[in-house]
């Protein structure tokens, strides 16, 4: 077995103890050294509160995962990539289309590795999905992502604010599988927003876009959803149908699952980063964000009632 990476783990929140923490711990590739947070700690680590001064006192750890919110991401990635170290991004991986370009263009002159990870791309059923739609002519699209965000973000304010993405936060992610499953670019057409009176970012989103063949796609995105959560996309197809269902963890074709299983997402992101380290690669793919980018520059805005936590 090749020599664990040692990594240090930056923003210990909700997501980093839900999935990040586990998933370095379950594998084999990595050695969590540090960690770096104003508030959270990891017991067995040395923890430090600010950034500069872990750069500074841990030469010796060769990766660090950014798992803040984005509108801090930038910054600290470009002091990891001067300073020669590996990094990887939690998703959305910046705040902007910018930003994130930057960053692969500074990894790329430093030599070092970046990983804009979509953790939706590594879902059970996605791949699959991506080969049984190869070669098939697609008709049309249909994404269908609702979510109650007090149950998935409670007290995350940065949500709402300049550079947070609000009900994007969760939709990006099913616009990373339909860029992983589908071939070639695709455009945004039409999109209406919904912001809450007292947020900077939507709560709802429609969009209208369209593949690069001329398939039409529809997509809902909704934070408001109560009881069961909707995470689907549907293609229609000259071959028939296939829909992933939670996320991506189930994968229907006609109407029959063909596949499910456990949740593996993040453990695959950290599969993946091993080996881009190890390969001294990057793998920075922008096409969710600029989407988002997209839709807001072709949103049309609808004001609703207030939002309250």
């Amino acid at each position: 077995m090749s020599k664990r990476i040692s990594l240090a783990l930056v923003g210990i929140g909700k997501i980093a103890r839900d999935q990040h923490i586990p998933s370095i711990a379950g594998g084999e590739d990595f050695e969590l050294a540090a960690a770096v947070s104003r508030h959270g700690k990891i017991d067995g680590v040395e923890n430090f509160e600010d950034f500069d001064a872990f750069l500074k006192a841990r030469p010796d750890v060769q990766a660090v995962s950014l798992c803040t919110p984005p509108e801090v991401r930038f910054d600290m990635a470009r002091k990891v990539i001067e300073a020669g170290r590996d990094v990887l991004l939690e998703k959305p991986p910046a705040t902007t289309l910018g930003e994130a370009e930057a960053l692969a263009a500074m990894a790329s002159a430093a030599g070092v590795t970046l990983f804009a990870t979509w953790h939706s791309r590594f879902a059970l059923g996605v791949e699959p999905a991506r080969q049984w739609l190869s070669g098939k002519t697609i008709r049309s699209i249909s994404i269908v992502w609702k979510e109650d965000v007090r149950r998935w973000h409670p007290g995350q304010a940065w949500i709402w604010e300049a550079g947070g993405f609000g009900v994007f936060d969760p939709g990006i992610n099913a616009l990373s599988i339909l860029t992983a499953i589908v071939p070639g670019a695709i455009v945004v057409n039409q999109a209406a927003l919904s912001f809450p009176a007292n947020r900077q970012q939507p709560i709802a989103a429609s969009l209208s876009m369209a593949s690069a063949a001329g398939a039409p796609i529809s997509a809902e995105f909704d934070w408001r959803q109560e009881g069961p959560q909707t995470w689907d996309i549907t293609v229609e197809t000259d071959g028939g149908e296939v829909r992933l269902s939670k996320g991506g963890a189930e994968l229907y074709i006609d109407g029959a699952l063909a596949s499910s299983g456990p949740d593996r997402e993040y453990p695959g992101i950290y599969d993946r980063f091993a080996a881009l380290v190890r390969a001294r690669q990057s793998d920075a793919d922008f096409q969710p964000l600029r989407l988002v980018a997209d839709a807001f520059l072709r949103g049309s805005r609808q004001d609703v009632d207030a939002f309250h936590d």
